[in-house]
């Protein structure tokens, strides 16, 4: 097979066969690559801390991709060790599974704050520039593409750029210093001005910065970035045509993703349990199926207000299972983390739904860019948090839908979210820097 004249090295931390929402971004972006005359070589450890192993992404890596790896040191095994949680797989934003997290939990979380810097991928960094300095003179290697987080990732982008003067661009599938769980990592003053100091300085290196959403980007042309663009994630249209399955006969809500305690969709939970009174069938036909890891408060919620019954609970599916149960899914709901920068976070979740055919229910900012994307696209409505009026009325909206059989979507234009097109802009991107 003959492939394309142009190389880029993607070096990102997740890669098939580890699943979790790390991997798809670059995975289904790559897919793509060769259509537009590029070929890219995948940069990974050979042994990452996943959160999840999904062989059946594997389908989705061009044949003949060439793959490099190398092992990582991670100090999570000491982590494990000490805690006795040997087989446990650890969260980036520590998701709890009990009331209380502990105080031996507590200072390991600020062990990792302070002393891993950016993140405990960090001790990558030294041996990937040197294996990547050499590898990318002898490869003709014309551009490179960091993804982050894990942040150290840009690090190793920064020092490659450094010393090979190489085209660069940073992807943040996430912000940095404002992700959502940073102020949990408790950090001190000096740690904080590190981390600050590092993301400027990435930010003002790289030749072009790739974000997810129009917030980060007003967020981070301060720094004063050479370039920044808005790629947003989206939805793979393979998925989308994969045939088609029957709805749940259930009225189905179903979240596929973490729901961690600042992404409770405590609102919905209590518009649910007043619906019940109101509408009585309602509670014959409701089921609440989360998929995924679900943290301690979520569960606590959903007892507190006599839901757990119709709770159904599915630890983990394979992403080709996940897409299935999403089409056959009555309501896919939608949360956005209650945290400060709420307005900015653009799941990549939501495209995966957007590509499902069905109903968002959607919680979170009412100004945000995720609210403009379903009004634009018309496939679901957003809900602030406080805000269970509208809640309760949605919910019985789409009820009365789906007694009628008629639960479908508006759908509008939703193909410049294809992730065939948002690869194509990719592409134009490093070619004009």
């Amino acid at each position: 097979m003959q492939l394309s004249s142009k190389k880029a090295l993607i070096i990102t931390y997740y890669w098939p066969p580890s699943g979790g929402a790390g991997v798809f971004r670059w995975l289904k972006f790559v897919k793509y690559f060769r259509a537009y005359g590029w070929e890219p070589i995948i940069y990974t450890p050979e042994n990452p801390e996943a959160p999840a192993e999904d062989e059946s992404l594997l389908k989705d890596i061009p044949v003949g991709l060439e793959v490099v790896k190398t092992r990582i040191w991670e100090p999570y095994n000491i982590y494990k060790f000490i805690t006795g949680k040997r087989n446990q797989r650890i969260g980036v934003s520590f998701v709890s599974q009990g009331k209380k997290k502990g105080f031996l939990h507590g200072f390991m979380v600020w062990l990792r704050g302070n002393l891993l810097i950016p993140d405990p991928r960090i001790f990558w960094v030294r041996p990937s520039v040197r294996r990547l300095e050499d590898y990318i003179k002898q490869n003709n290697i014309e551009a490179i593409i960091t993804t982050g987080p894990p942040h150290s990732m840009h690090l190793i982008g920064l020092k490659l750029k450094k010393r090979l003067n190489i085209k660069w661009i940073a992807d943040f599938r996430d912000p940095w210093t404002n992700i959502d769980f940073y102020k949990e990592l408790k950090l001190t003053f000096i740690a904080d001005r590190i981390h600050h100091r590092l993301e400027k300085k990435v930010i003002g290196s790289a030749d072009a910065i790739l974000v997810v959403s129009e917030q980060m980007k007003q967020e981070y042309l301060p720094l004063n970035p050479k370039r920044i663009d808005v790629i947003t994630n989206g939805y793979d249209e393979d998925e989308v045509s994969a045939g088609n399955v029957n709805l749940d006969s259930k009225f189905s809500i179903a979240h596929v993703g973490t729901l961690n305690a600042p992404r409770n969709p405590d609102i919905l939970w209590k518009a649910l349990s007043e619906l019940i009174t109101e509408i009585p069938s309602l509670k014959d036909d409701l089921l609440i199926r989360l998929v995924g890891q679900v943290d301690f408060s979520v569960r606590e919620s959903l007892k507190e207000l006599n839901l757990d019954h119709f709770f159904e609970h599915i630890e983990f599916l394979k992403h080709d299972e996940a897409i299935t149960l999403q089409k056959q899914s009555q309501v896919l709901l939608l949360v956005v983390n209650n945290t400060p920068n709420a307005s900015g976070i653009l799941t990549g979740k939501f495209f995966e739904y957007l590509g499902s055919g069905r109903v968002i229910f959607g919680v979170g900012p009412s100004n945000g860019n995720l609210c403009d994307i379903l009004t634009k696209t018309g496939v679901g409505e957003m809900v602030d948090y406080g805000d269970l009026k509208k809640a309760k009325q949605i919910i019985a909206n789409y009820y009365n839908s789906y007694k009628s059989n008629n639960l479908y979507p508006k759908i509008g234009n939703i193909e410049e979210y294809s992730r065939r097109s948002l690869t194509g802009k990719i592409i134009e991107i490093i070619e004009q820097v």
